[in-house]
């Protein structure tokens, strides 16, 4: 019981930490971009998509993945003769502003939380996180595992860019996160040549095999618009698995004392 009390202390402080950090960066950072693909979206006369589920990231955002991303709200261009039809619900969405930032904080603090958990799930197995610097380094790993490599394939979306399948995404985004969670752990923990060559095989394996791509590539986002997009939600989701990394280590060390891993702390 105090290993899992332990863990859950450990997850909901370090996820709120780097949740509140994350949705203060996304509102300086992506939630501008995401503004500005809205306003080229109504005036493209809409798009359909489908988001796939996310660290900001994935992310998510993620994020694969920005977390802070608002829900997107579907808007059909109308005949002439079709003008005077009824509105469809569209559904309910936060309002700008106060509102807005608000759900976004939720969001990636329970996001947060999640991830928190998987981090001191697994490092466990390898003996804790037991300082700031080695959460840094596992950080580093999970934004790797969930940002970079799924976002190498399927890069963060703006509201009007057309998309894949959402099944097709959601089935390549878990497969990629599985194989380069296996393939750095190879890597770390085994030295053996025919387990590094299989951990390279499975972390490429994925892109080898390419992610799934949309039907059709027009878009009435600019380029540069997407590309300053990917940016944003790269750097701010690494900055938030640093944060998380470096408060996991901080909590665990001060809350176990010595003990080199959850399982020998009394606490």
């Amino acid at each position: 019981m105090n290993l899992f009390r332990n863990v859950v202390f450990i997850a909901a402080i370090a996820g709120l930490v780097a949740g509140v950090a994350l949705a203060c960066m996304q509102a300086y950072a992506t939630v501008p971009l995401i503004l500005k693909a809205e306003v080229y979206e109504k005036a493209g006369g809409g798009h359909e998509h489908q988001h796939a589920a996310a660290p900001a990231a994935n992310a998510a955002d993620t994020d694969a993945m920005s977390t802070a991303a608002p829900a997107e709200n579907a808007v059909s261009s109308a005949a002439p003769a079709e003008a005077a039809a009824p509105a469809e619900d569209e559904g309910w969405a936060p309002a700008d502003g106060f509102e807005r930032f608000a759900f976004s904080v939720v969001a990636n603090i329970v996001t947060g939380i999640g991830f928190a958990l998987v981090l001191v799930a697994v490092s466990e197995f390898a003996g804790g996180i037991g300082s700031w610097r080695q959460g840094v380094f596992w950080g580093l790993a999970g934004f790797a595992v969930f940002t970079l490599a799924p976002g190498l394939g399927l890069p963060p979306e703006l509201p009007a860019m057309p998309a894949a399948d959402l099944m097709q995404r959601q089935i390549w985004w878990w497969a990629t996160v599985m194989t380069t969670a296996i393939g750095l752990a190879l890597i770390t923990f085994r030295t053996s040549a025919p387990l590094t060559v299989l951990a390279v095989v499975l972390i490429v394996a994925p892109h080898i095999v390419g992610a799934p791509q949309p039907d059709s590539f027009v878009t009435p986002i600019p380029e540069g618009l997407h590309h300053q997009f990917v940016v944003a939600v790269t750097l701010t989701n690494l900055v938030f698995w640093l944060v998380l990394g470096a408060v996991v280590g901080i909590v665990h060390s001060r809350f176990t004392g010595t003990a080199t891993s959850l399982r020998d702390s009394f606490a």
